[in-house]
């Protein structure tokens, strides 16, 4: 029988179906090498390509995974003959996969071509676990969702010190670890730690982890240098053939025991809670993954794949993948990376040395993030030694903090703390490329800064204000030089927050904005061009919503009833809690220039002043048994009128006035169109990617056509 014959009578052939409907996949192939170990074993080792280089990471749609099964069921005869002592697979680039290919998954129009392709993966991955031989992923490094799975299901695990990028997204994106990682991933690890993979880091912006955490989680049995990374589990991989190294794992459980079944059910109990704090329960996959999770302590892997196919095969047609797939795809992937108005990159000048012009906290994060992104020096200034000194060392401990969990190595901590230095001395900035500041937010103060730089830096240095509301056109009126000027605007916590805003002066070059958008991606932000307006977009939005429940509480509506009016949005935390974090005196000071632009969108509260007056920090107070409320001393100072709100009419309220700022916004040109709006509010407010960000949330619960006659999106 001919190979192909061969081929058409295996179990991948009712797959082939989907390989039919999606003609454009960009394949990963499954290439396979003989080696002879140094024991005389060989072992035949897949490479993982799809012949796009670093440009594309390797992803695992119906035809990779077709032929990837297809490669195992050959090897799978090759070991029943005595052929091969084991298998092995790795990936190209820094990759191993990159997981299941969302644009494909996302335009599957039926259950039958879901379920096929939730299906297929566990037929390859189970032969993986059974293939007659020993098996080894060799985990070269971003392994996400199926890329992870697929190591999950082999018998060993390597990884690379300098792999980036390992986890189980698919709470994140709408979805549940559909090919057994949902399983398997807890019984290596404990279930604690599979929570953090499988829910605390995705619905905490979708972190991963580094290929030396998960080496000290147990999902590795060994940890190699990138160098010879490959030839090192090559050998690593002998040794465990020959029985030299016995393989231990201290984490992995077994939770027909009685005390590992009590650690699994605090463990769901405590994501559940977690589900429910982050996504108000409006987003039904992290609950998905939670209820699997829990199944899985008393299924077998077959049992509780079925579930994972059925579930999968469910939330593919919800909106909220799809809208996961538009802010995931459409916008972070696409627009993201090539925003709109930008220059061309070739106008960038080169960043040497930056100047940070503060020493507080921000400031100190600032300092932080050039560093360690663009390993240049940075110095600090302020009024005096003792000020530089803290934000120094603000800096220096935020690396000892990475250091001690494991981030970074102890060379890298020493490298970027000598890059990051203090003085009381502006003259230091004569020689920086950049300066930014990141003083007292007032206009006065940000113009005599910019001021005296002038007299300091180079012609060509480029001068950057962190501003999160002021005007950028009116810092520069002054300037001698206006056109290299421009807004740089990070969000908080700076190390953790994606967006970057970029605002143009009215006489900054291209070549200065395109050197600001290079070392926005130098730092690895994202960045987009918005309009110098009141508060930009992010703030702008934010203090809008957070307005609108104030005003309701104002009004007389409850405090429990404000706060949580809007919980079906599912935002990362409600509006007072997102007050108090972020300051009520800086709430209020946006507020205030937002109100002096448009008096009739942007209400000043009294009673928030007023608990400024007074020196309350926040709404509301914790209870030793965990519950929130107001206290009296905080109500003593406070007035309210006699007009409630329902809550449901604070949240059309909400939506409506959200509709007419995007609408606003965008007839103003602040951004160049509604996906920048989506964009900023996903990255910039930890906004859910499964309600799309904010306008097709607007368009779906019909706030855009109720107050704009129109969707954004048709």
């Amino acid at each position: 029988m001919s190979q192909d014959n061969a081929a058409s009578q295996d179990i991948f052939t009712p797959f082939e179906l989907l390989r039919d409907v999606l003609p454009n996949e960009v394949v990963t192939h499954s290439q396979v090498q003989d080696v002879t170990l140094p024991s005389g074993n060989t072992l035949a080792l897949i490479t993982l390509d799809n012949g796009q280089g670093p440009r594309r990471p390797a992803t695992l749609g119906p035809a990779t995974m077709i032929e990837f099964g297809r490669t195992l069921l050959s090897l799978k005869e090759r070991a029943a003959a005595g052929e091969i002592a084991a298998v092995a697979l790795t990936g190209c680039d820094y990759v191993l996969a990159a997981g299941a290919d969302l644009s494909s998954v996302s335009s599957l129009t039926d259950d039958s071509q879901g379920r096929a392709m939730a299906g297929m993966g566990h037929a390859a991955y189970d032969l993986l676990a059974d293939l007659g031989v020993p098996t080894f992923a060799f985990i070269n490094g971003t392994a996400l969702g199926g890329g992870l799975e697929i190591a999950l299901a082999c018998t060993y695990r390597t990884v690379s010190s300098g792999a980036n990028g390992l986890g189980l997204p698919e709470a994140f994106i709408g979805l549940v670890p559909g090919w057994g990682g949902v399983y398997r991933l807890p019984r290596l690890v404990g279930p604690e730690a599979a929570l953090t993979v499988m829910i605390e880091n995705p619905l905490n912006n979708n972190r991963s982890i580094n290929g030396s955490l998960f080496a000290k989680f147990g999902g590795a049995d060994a940890l190699f240098q990138p160098a010879d990374f490959v030839e090192q589990s090559l050998a690593w991989a002998d040794s465990v053939l020959t029985g030299e190294t016995e393989v231990e794992r201290p984490f992995a459980v077994d939770p027909s025991e009685p005390e590992v079944a009590q650690r699994w059910t605090s463990a769901v109990t405590k994501g559940r809670a977690l589900v429910q704090a982050k996504t108000s329960g409006a987003a039904p996959a992290p609950i998905k993954v939670l209820d699997i999770f829990e199944a899985g302590l008393t299924l077998t892997q077959q049992e509780s794949a079925q579930r994972e196919i059925e579930t999968l095969t469910e939330l593919m047609k919800t909106p909220q993948f799809q809208n996961t797939v538009y802010a995931f795809l459409d916008l972070v992937q696409k627009r993201g990376k090539r925003p709109a108005g930008a220059p061309d990159k070739a106008l960038a000048k080169k960043v040497t040395k930056v100047g940070v012009v503060g020493a507080g906290l921000m400031a100190a994060q600032l300092a932080l993030v050039f560093a360690q992104k663009l390993k240049v020096p940075v110095v600090m200034t302020d009024m005096d030694q003792e000020r530089v000194d803290r934000g120094v060392g603000h800096a220096h401990a935020d690396i000892d903090k990475q250091l001690s969990r494991g981030r970074i190595s102890q060379d890298a901590a020493n490298r970027t703390k000598a890059l990051i230095t203090g003085s009381v001395d502006k003259s230091v900035y004569a020689d920086a490329d950049w300066v930014i500041e990141a003083v007292f937010e007032e206009i006065g103060v940000k113009k005599a800064v910019f001021a005296e730089l002038e007299g300091i830096v180079s012609e060509d240095c480029i001068l950057a204000t962190n501003t999160s509301s002021l005007s950028v056109t009116e810092m520069a009126e002054d300037l001698e030089h206006p056109e290299r000027l421009l807004g740089f605007h990070f969000f908080n916590p700076v190390a953790h927050m994606p967006l970057v805003e970029i605002v143009r002066g009215p006489a900054t070059t291209d070549e200065v904005l395109s050197t600001a958008f290079v070392t926005a991606g130098g730092l690895r932000k994202t960045a987009v061009l918005v309009k110098d307006a009141p508060a930009f977009v992010v703030n702008r939005l934010l203090l809008l919503l957070m307005a609108q429940v104030q005003d309701a509480y104002d009004q007389g509506m409850s405090a429990e009833d404000a706060d949580t009016a809007l919980a079906p949005m599912g935002l990362p935390m409600s509006p007072f809690t997102l007050a108090a974090m972020v300051g009520l005196p800086v709430a209020q000071h946006v507020s205030e220039t937002l109100h002096h632009a448009y008096p009739e969108r942007f209400p000043l509260s009294k009673n928030v002043q007023s608990m400024i007056d007074h020196g309350i920090k926040g709404l509301w107070v914790k209870g030793e048994d965990g519950s929130v409320s107001v206290p009296r001393t905080t109500l003593d100072v406070l007035e309210f009128g006699d007009a409630p709100l329902t809550k449901e009419q604070l949240l059309a309220k909400t939506q409506d006035a959200l509709a007419l700022e995007c609408k606003l916004m965008l007839d103003e040109g602040v951004v160049a169109g509604p996906e920048d709006l989506d964009l900023c509010m996903i990255l910039g407010a930890g906004w859910p990617m499964f309600i799309g960000g904010l306008t097709p949330y607007l368009d779906q619960t019909g706030a855009s056509e109720r107050v704009n006659g129109a969707r954004f999106h048709g």
